[in-house]
């Protein structure tokens, strides 16, 4: 009732950080009939946003929450983050590192570690953080007039940034992680206070309205960025700084432009980010052979809110592998 995955790691993918390859078939559920959706699986989560929250997460494309993680969860994501640096999870992806070195020496060679959640325990936890997943189930797919809350997750991206490590330029996330209804969200949990000096994240607000999906381009500026190409064709004038303390969720919608600048500071600004979407959307991230864009669905996921329709398809098991972004700064070491 499972398959295997492997991805391909795409230096140049901005989200995606390798698109999903499915290796074998995934057998249904035969006690449930395949056309009809499974809704005896709900998972209840708190709703912990007002209208007010809500609309503003509609109209703007972005939503911040101060102090969503507490301190002791904060610590608890840092310390994984060096056990994860370290390689002491095993799996393919970071060879592990000599355990005389420092925290410093083996953070300082990690921009972002994708999937960590395939290998920690403790990062898939937070993908189903409860107070996380009780915001996503009110704001994911709000534009949509008949959704009922159902949230489920398929990435996540630890981000170290290291003091004069590259950002990333401008796009948009549904660029490389495509859903059927613009349900594509962001949630961003500062591990660190972020600022324009390391690095903070930037957003052109109501970019995302249209559902326009801008070109792509390479950005010729190494030093600024990391590797990955940079949407253009819209007026930059209106991008707005997003500064935050450490245990600020920021959620973001995957047609919203945004954008990071280098670390300029002399400390780090880790950043979790976990990716979600409307678990009635099908998730296309890759077509298979005789699969078509309608109906390809890739099943890596975990269902976060609600609940998950597609239930009797089972789910791919992910492997046990990390992937790691490189940028001008780790080129350079």
């Amino acid at each position: 009732m499972s398959l295997v995955t492997a991805e391909k790691n795409h230096s140049n993918g901005a989200v995606g950080g390798g698109v999903p390859v499915v290796a074998t078939n995934l057998s249904a559920d035969a006690t449930h009939d395949q056309a009809t959706p499974r809704t005896d699986n709900s998972i209840e989560v708190p709703k912990i946003l007002s209208a007010e929250q809500v609309a503003f997460f509609v109209e703007n494309g972005y939503l911040v929450l101060p102090d969503l993680i507490s301190p002791e969860e904060i610590e608890e994501l840092k310390s994984d983050t060096v056990a994860l640096a370290r390689g002491q999870y095993e799996c393919e992806g970071i060879t592990p590192m000599p355990p005389e070195y420092s925290d410093q020496q083996v953070l300082e060679r990690v921009l972002c570690i994708h999937q960590p959640h395939f290998v920690s325990p403790t990062m898939e936890q937070y993908a189903r953080h409860e107070k996380i997943c009780g915001a996503l189930s009110q704001i994911t797919a709000a534009h949509i007039a008949h959704w009922d809350g159902s949230v489920k997750c398929m990435q996540s991206m630890l981000f170290v940034k290291p003091p004069g490590f590259q950002g990333q330029a401008w796009h948009q996330d549904e660029i490389y992680i495509p859903t059927r209804d613009r349900s594509l969200v962001g949630a961003w949990i500062a591990l660190d206070d972020a600022t324009i000096e390391n690095g903070c994240l930037w957003v052109v607000p109501k970019s995302h309205k249209t559902g326009y999906l801008y070109p792509q381009r390479a950005h010729g500026n190494d030093d600024e960025f990391d590797f990955s190409p940079e949407s253009y064709g819209f007026d930059e004038s209106q991008e707005i700084p997003v500064e935050v303390k450490a245990g600020t969720l920021v959620f973001f919608n995957g047609y919203l432009l945004h954008r990071s600048r280098k670390n300029r500071s002399a400390i780090y600004r880790r950043v979790l980010v976990n990716h979600y979407m409307n678990a009635w959307s099908l998730l296309p991230w890759s077509l298979q052979d005789g699969e078509s864009t309608a109906t390809a669905d890739r099943r890596n996921i975990i269902p976060v809110a609600g609940v998950d329709p597609y239930a009797w398809k089972g789910v791919e098991h992910p492997p046990k592998q990390v992937f790691l972004r490189s940028c001008k700064a780790l080129s350079e070491k």
